[in-house]
């Protein structure tokens, strides 16, 4: 993965409380594929990463504040686990309108464990076929989307995918599917 993403724009959208490594390890996969991504929350400064939720794992700078992004600014969106994380995404009306109107831009968007809650939130879930941390099926199923236990499932512009364990096939294929996209479309 040297040059597949070529200057592509990532948002990455995350609060306190995402979890480290997926965040960083799919940043570091996009950074390398020659992608530009951006740290957008709900906050300026800095969030708190966690380890497996229960353990303080540093903090990540925060690029910019959601509330003045568009999908316009960028090429692809990534949206990181963690319980704590999508779960203050949810509550806060400006990330769930930047993730609404991401999914209806038609560009591609990839959320891992418990990046989902965003995408049910926005109410981009129904008839299509996902994955996810196994407590979020129920909230996918009642959502509408047809829920599948497979380390990562891409349907049209959305990539799921379960866990931290499966982050090697998961950067791997966002790598393939924002590479899909023209560059600053």
């Amino acid at each position: 993965m040297a040059d597949e993403l070529n200057g592509r724009r990532v948002a990455i959208l995350a609060a306190d409380g995402v979890e480290r490594v997926e965040l960083e390890k799919p940043r570091q996969a996009l950074d390398q594929a020659g992608a530009v991504t951006t740290l957008l929350s709900i906050k300026t400064g800095e969030i708190a990463a966690r380890d497996h939720d229960l353990e303080d794992a540093g903090t990540f700078a925060v690029d910019a504040d959601v509330h003045g992004a568009t999908p316009e600014d960028f090429d692809a969106l990534l949206l990181p686990g963690g319980t704590v994380n999508p779960d203050k995404l949810r509550m806060d009306s400006g990330a769930v309108d930047f993730v609404r109107a991401f999914v209806d831009s038609g560009k591609p968007v990839a959320a891992i464990c418990h990046g989902p809650w965003s995408l049910i939130e926005a109410d981009r879930v129904r008839g299509r076929r996902l994955t996810s941390w196994p407590s979020l099926r129920t909230d996918l199923r009642n959502a509408g989307a047809d829920v599948v236990d497979e380390q990562v499932v891409t349907d049209g512009t959305i990539t799921t995918s379960r866990s931290p364990d499966d982050i090697p096939a998961f950067t791997e294929r966002i790598v393939q599917e924002f590479a899909k996209t023209p560059a600053n479309a």
